[in-house]
């Protein structure tokens, strides 16, 4: 949650939700929540360990935490 009056908090998690939606949920939905519970696993192990950020100089999530550690 944000505190009162920092909007940009919220960015990250707005930036998360909105690929979620626009890149892989499918326009119908889904017709059983096992089928969305799994699809939403698949999504967030790809945008963890796959995807690249270009705010993470284009590597993922996983790969720039180890960089930084």
């Amino acid at each position: 949650m944000s505190r009162r009056g920092q909007c940009w908090d919220n960015a990250p998690t707005e930036r998360l939700f909105g690929t979620l939606k626009s890149e892989w949920v499918p326009a119908k939905g889904y017709s059983e929540i096992e089928e969305a519970r799994s699809d939403m696993t698949n999504f967030f192990m790809r945008y963890n360990r796959i995807r690249l950020h270009s705010y993470n100089d284009y590597l993922s999530p996983i790969a720039k935490e180890l960089q930084a550690a």
